[in-house]
């Protein structure tokens, strides 16, 4: 062992007359373990309900949306025939998209409808019963045998209707008649609802079969757009790349990072702030890491003195102090991730601490620890220990020996 390291080590073993220093020490190594556990605490929540929230909204939406820059697709088969040699798409939907009036017995609401192909849709992760979706076979030459739709949780609360229930869809595409215009309206019965959690979707959203949309809503044989999901959500962005290259400048791609910008972008932006303010935590401790040395030389005047005269560099002296401070933050470090993730685990496995439901879409507190989160919160605590420990270790080599024998 280098003596630099053997004289610091020493210095962290307080003696008895040096009982107020070790307690700084002491609080030095608590508010960096306190700053650490805190931090990969409060970033791993945040994690959670990042992911939590991705998961949510790529259950309704899609990973790559595609649509025509002008108008809606007429020969869109080809487009179709083109994605299908792709080996990262799992599934392709052409759909049918449109804002109109859902009119019960109890009420009436504006919803978005989204008609659909229940063959090739993804079932949104299992909340969605598409096939209640496929058209009835007509056995008995039935005249009133009525298309069905999937409501929102919350829309089906809106109008009163279970399933079962009768609903009139009422479009603004309709025809005119010799007495005026009249919109087009369809009976329909509800053949269930799903639950995404978020209201956004839950209190508008309703679903058809892509056929009883394109009859109500005049459209022939066109469509909206195309909707791909992927193997891998994590492709998306480079998957759209290819896809826009292929098709030209006459086609809309976007990813579902790109659909959702403003949301995620808040997410990020909010997950730094806190973690800059929980920063703090760390950043006082490292003042009592350096308040600490600065006492230490002060009392350590003599020995430095006896060092230099003995030879010692600068450097050296340095790299006496030096040592001892990133000891100091490398404990409370070292203790902070793991009280952090040991809190992590309890949260993510016990979930002890409740949230009120009509409040959060989410009962527990949703945790997701990532390795580089938690690398990157104990360089920081690091890499402040080491700065606060820079003054100090400056003073120390700076003093002059023939002072400290005369006056100490």
């Amino acid at each position: 062992m280098k003596f630099e390291f053997f004289i610091g080590k020493r210095y962290l073993l307080a003696k008895k007359g040096d009982s107020f220093i070790s307690l700084i020490t002491w609080f030095s190594v608590g508010g960096i373990t306190l700053g650490v556990m805190a931090l990969i605490v409060v970033i791993a929540v945040m994690s959670g309900f990042e992911s939590d929230i991705t998961t949510r909204i790529l259950g309704v939406e899609s990973h790559i949306l595609l649509e025509k820059k002008h108008g809606n697709f007429k020969n869109y088969k080809p487009v179709i025939s083109m994605l299908e040699g792709m080996d990262e798409i799992k599934t392709i939907t052409p759909f049918i998209k449109t804002h109109a009036m859902i009119r019960s017995s109890f009420g009436a609401s504006g919803a978005v409808i989204k008609g659909i192909a229940p063959v090739s849709s993804d079932n949104m992760g299992g909340k969605l019963n598409l096939k209640a979706l496929v058209r009835e076979k007509n056995r008995n030459n039935e005249k009133h045998i009525l298309p069905g739709i999937i409501l929102g949780r919350d829309l089906a609360f809106n109008l009163g209707v279970f399933n079962g229930d009768t609903v009139y869809i009422i479009s603004p595409r309709g025809m005119i008649a010799p007495y005026g215009y009249i919109p087009s309206m369809k009976k329909f019965v509800v053949k269930g609802s799903f639950n995404t959690g978020m209201y956004e979707y839950d209190s508008t959203l309703a679903y058809m079969n892509i056929e009883d949309a394109r009859h109500i809503l005049r459209f022939g044989k066109k469509i909206s757009g195309i909707e791909i999901r992927l193997t891998d959500i994590y492709k998306a962005q480079k998957v759209a790349g290819i896809i826009r290259k292929k098709l030209g400048p006459g086609f809309i791609v976007k990813d579902w990072g790109m659909m959702n910008r403003n949301f995620f972008s808040a997410l990020r932006l909010e997950k730094t702030a806190m973690f800059v303010i929980l920063s703090l935590i760390v950043l006082v401790a490292a003042f009592n890491i350096a308040g600490s040395l600065v006492m230490m030389v002060m009392e350590k005047t003599r020995d430095i003195a006896i060092l230099k005269a003995m030879g010692a560099r600068n450097k050296s002296i340095k790299k006496i102090f030096v040592f001892k401070g990133m000891c100091i933050g490398a404990a409370g470090t070292l203790a902070g991730v793991f009280l952090g993730s040991i809190l992590c685990f309890l949260l993510k496995h016990y979930e002890f601490i409740k949230l009120p439901r009509d409040i959060y879409y989410i009962t527990t507190l949703p945790v997701k620890v990532n390795i580089t989160d938690i690398i990157i919160i104990a360089v920081s605590a690091l890499l402040i220990s080491f700065i606060a420990t820079l003054y100090p270790a400056r003073q120390a080599s700076g003093l002059d020996p023939a002072k400290a024998f005369r006056y100490g």
